[in-house]
């Protein structure tokens, strides 16, 4: 029994002692040496969702993932840019997506689709321009409200995830 203590104290000891010497990160090995800012606009909604801060919330979404998750910085104006990520919201729904035993639904999905483009200043092309779409679901009967703002901020988020990943692989 002191043997197999020793051998978990001995495993615990090395993970700890190791953990600090291994990270994974997003901090800018590779992306390109000349691209050090971003310029990140406001995507206007065209989804007609009545949801008045979708821009809002999408926008803070990708200035947290291109801003925090790499060494760029946020550039002010496209003028000043190295890279530049732009687009609209396209589209919003709101469906049921689990009905009751009562033919009334108690879980909604929303999914919320984004168009949008990464580009580089320096190039006449993006390097891609695509449709993004996530989707989150909520129950309608404890909490309808808040719950579909919460999933619209969930899908956002996914959007935002699938952008920056795009962008990262492509550096």
């Amino acid at each position: 029994m002191n043997l197999n203590k020793l051998k978990l104290l001995f495993m615990l000891f090395v993970i700890l002692g190791t953990s600090g010497c291994i990270t994974y990160s997003f901090t800018g090995t590779s992306i390109p040496s000349d691209v050090n800012n971003i310029y990140i606009p406001f995507f206007p909604d065209r989804s007609q969702s009545g949801l008045g801060d979708l821009s809002d919330r999408l926008n803070r979404a990708l200035i947290n993932r291109f801003v925090n998750q790499s060494r760029l910085s946020l550039s002010n104006d496209e003028i000043d840019a190295d890279a530049v990520v732009e687009g609209a919201i396209q589209g919003y729904i709101n469906r049921p997506f689990s009905i009751a035993g009562d033919q009334q639904a108690n879980f909604n999905e929303v999914q919320i689709t984004v168009r949008a483009s990464f580009q580089y200043s320096k190039d006449d092309e993006p390097l891609w321009t695509k449709n993004f779409t996530g989707s989150a679901t909520y129950d309608v009967i404890a909490n309808p409200v808040e719950g579909e703002i919460e999933a619209a901020a969930a899908a956002l988020q996914q959007i935002s995830n699938n952008m920056f990943n795009d962008a990262v692989s492509s550096w």
